[in-house]
């Protein structure tokens, strides 16, 4: 199963301080999905204000992307700017 690591202040906030989680998804959107049904409301945080990493690549639009049995997904806070 994909392991994902989520860092940033929501992780407290919505997982009671968990970290890292198996997963079993093979598209990012489907990885959301099983997140915030494990954990209501986290999949609009992610879709809101996340960067994504899957296997080292950062996504812009990461919905359709695939992820394999081994992959690692990295979920960080977007970083804003002006």
């Amino acid at each position: 199963m994909p392991h994902v690591v989520i860092s940033g202040d929501m992780v407290r906030r919505f997982t009671g301080g968990e970290r890292e989680f198996e997963v079993e998804a093979t598209t990012f959107r489907r990885l959301v999905l099983e997140l915030d049904r494990r954990f209501p409301g986290l999949g609009h945080q992610i879709e809101e204000g996340m960067a994504i990493a899957i296997d080292g690549e950062i996504f812009q639009d990461a919905y359709a992307a695939p992820i394999r049995p081994d992959s690692e997904v990295y979920l960080i806070p977007k970083i804003g700017g002006g």
